[in-house]
């Protein structure tokens, strides 16, 4: 299977630099699998597909400002740190530019002192293991001096930082938002429980991983990255109860559908489980829980337009994109959203 299969051309004006004022206002396309039909609707709309007795499986991560703005202690040069993942107590995996500059023992301060680093090594890939020092709280230092770590196609400065953040987000530790997510306001996640409709919720931490390109032109090469899940018992009840009782699975974004088919059996039931996964879903792949799936468009040769291709057939993603492209849908972060069923 090669990498250009799931090239698609996307005019640089169609990459939305800023949310909408109002998150379910986003437009929404509608794909049907076994009619192989499109629909144009909005997001609002998203109701009218779904019946009571189904469940809707949310992302309740959390995105961290990882963005750190800081200076080496020797020289006063500028850096770039970004947090990737938490090691152990003040220790975190971290992306350096300009990477040259932070060797084992360099030092680096932020925010006039109020952090200080000292890099450790340097790992595969090019990663630093970096310590932390502060005074008080780490989160709340984060907090003061760290920026949200906007996708790199985002030019564009967010000027509040809640709207790069779920409005069900509730787990500190994602490098990116579940993007699918951003369109639900309190209002319409009330009018699905108020139709019967289940909610379920599990926990994948976004990492930076997910915008990494596939380079290799054959994609079964690639080394997918991993990330950090969990499922709760409840959770992994009410998703039971719902696959026993003949509803839907709708899910939400690419990572709950990563961390459903992480934990299934052959069934398509669910268990409670933590830990990481690798898992890279491409064509062919057999979905075992999810039946419908909410997304936003993807960026061209991606893993995640891999894994729409996998629910989807190819061809068929294909022409959808290639309709939005036409219909002048808003793409990728900020965008516009895609219903499959």
């Amino acid at each position: 299977m090669k990498l250009s299969d799931f090239s698609f051309s996307l005019p640089q004006e169609l990459i939305a630099q800023e949310p909408l004022q109002e998150r379910s206002n986003s437009r929404l396309l509608v794909l049907d699998r076994d009619s192989k039909t499109i629909e144009h609707k909005v997001f609002k709309d998203i109701l009218d597909f779904f019946s009571e007795g189904d469940c809707l499986v949310l992302n309740n991560t959390r995105v961290i400002p990882a963005r750190l703005m800081g200076e080496k202690f020797e020289t006063q040069s500028k850096m770039e740190f970004l947090l990737l993942k938490r090691k152990q107590n003040d220790q975190w995996e971290v992306m350096v530019k300009p990477g040259k500059k932070a060797k084992p023992n360099d030092k680096f301060i932020f925010g006039n002192g109020l952090l200080k680093a000292t890099v450790l090594e340097i790992i595969e890939g090019g990663n630093r293991i970096v310590q932390f020092e502060y005074e008080g709280i780490f989160e709340e230092v984060l907090d003061t001096l760290g920026e949200m770590p906007l996708p790199p196609y985002i030019t564009k400065q967010l000027e509040d930082k809640e709207r790069y953040q779920t409005v069900y987000s509730k787990y500190k530790g994602s490098s990116a938002a579940p993007t699918a997510g951003l369109h639900f306001t309190p209002e319409l996640m009330g009018k699905i429980l108020e139709k019967g409709i289940k909610i379920a919720y599990v926990t994948l931490h976004v990492g930076l991983g997910t915008f990494r390109p596939v380079k290799v032109e054959n994609i079964l090469e690639h080394n997918m990255h991993s990330e950090y899940f969990w499922i709760d018992a409840d959770q992994a009840q009410i998703i039971n109860k719902t696959k026993r009782n003949g509803g839907k699975i709708i899910s939400v974004g690419t990572t709950s559908s990563r961390v459903l088919e992480s934990v299934s059996n052959e069934e398509g039931l669910v268990e409670e489980k933590r830990g990481n996964t690798d898992i890279f879903i491409y064509p062919g792949y057999k979905f075992k829980v999810v039946d419908a799936l909410i997304t936003n468009f993807h960026l061209p040769e991606s893993t995640l337009m891999m894994l729409v291709s996998a629910f989807a057939d190819r061809d068929f993603i294909l022409k959808a994109y290639n309709e939005a492209i036409n219909e002048k849908y808003r793409f990728f972060s900020f965008g516009d959203a895609m219903l499959i069923k």
